[in-house]
């Protein structure tokens, strides 16, 4: 039962940990979340699928195009 209780507190210390992050953050974005940046899943040099950012340009687009 003791476990139950830590696993829950630790849980629920991660879940408020991302909700400051969100709120801190202006307009609750988070900062390199672009899958072009990681060589891990993006093997082929592919654009970002959400905003079209290329693995070359630094910063993320913040429009989304379609």
């Amino acid at each position: 039962m003791k476990l139950v209780f830590i696993t829950i507190g630790l849980l629920g210390l991660g879940f408020a940990g991302i909700a400051l992050k969100i709120w801190a953050k202006k307009d609750g974005a988070f900062s390199g979340t672009c899958a072009s940046q990681s060589p891990f899943l993006n093997k082929e040099g592919e654009a970002c699928g959400m905003c079209g950012k290329l693995p070359t340009e630094q910063e993320c687009r913040n429009e989304i195009t379609p």
